[in-house]
């Protein structure tokens, strides 16, 4: 069984996810920690659980979910995995701080460590994330798939009765639409853990998310 810890990051209030599981490995999912109590908390509940962390990945290139990336790097080794479509936002971050946040970001983000695309399977003690590849929040946005526990990581592809913009650089609506019909293929009780927002099911965003249809 899986444990999936929520730590609320960054001015735009990002859900950063560590998800463990008995084995004691863990990956981090979209870690936006800005300030050093974002940063003192994650790092003190990997502590505190005796986790091993092995992977380091983002659903997409947005500053917000990436904040955090020097201090994975610097704590624990790990570099960012990112769809391919993405990684130049990672790259020019700094540029991009400054043109959709307005601040001078200090130093640049480390460079991706590696590229995920659509069906790669991330293995962290004895289970297994599926990469989804949902383009339309950006042009390489990823939704990440626990088929075994029924669990789905949806970045700013899905959020609880919305879905993220599409207006920025590499954002589609059309996109976006065909994505959000491809995880609706899933079961009705998979649990959502989206960028942004509370918890939601497949089910639900179905029955009341306008945007999502089968």
């Amino acid at each position: 069984m899986i444990s999936v810890k929520k730590f609320v990051c960054n001015m735009l209030e990002e859900n950063c996810y560590v998800v463990s599981d008995e084995s004691g490995e863990c990956i981090i999912i979209d870690c936006g920690a800005f300030t050093d109590d974002e940063r003192n908390a994650i790092s003190s509940y990997i502590e505190q659980e005796a986790l091993k962390p092995v992977r380091l990945i983002a659903t997409h290139g947005h500053l917000d979910h990436n904040f955090g990336n020097a201090m994975m790097k610097d704590a624990y080794g790990l570099e960012v995995e990112v769809a391919s479509e993405d990684a130049s936002l990672i790259k020019n971050a700094r540029v991009h701080a400054k043109h959709f946040y307005g601040f001078e970001l200090e130093n640049d983000l480390p460079p991706v460590g590696g590229n995920i695309s659509d069906g790669d399977v991330i293995a962290f003690g004895s289970h297994k994330m599926e990469v989804i590849s949902t383009p339309g929040h950006s042009a390489g946005s990823v939704c990440l798939y626990c088929r075994e526990e029924g669990v789905l990581f949806t970045g700013d592809t899905l959020f609880r009765m919305s879905i993220g913009r599409t207006d920025l650089g590499g954002g589609s609506m059309m996109k976006i639409i065909q994505s959000l019909r491809r995880i609706a293929q899933l079961p009705d009780q998979t649990v959502v853990y989206p960028g942004h927002g509370q918890p939601t099911t497949i089910g639900e965003e179905l029955c009341q998310n306008p945007f999502m249809e089968r």
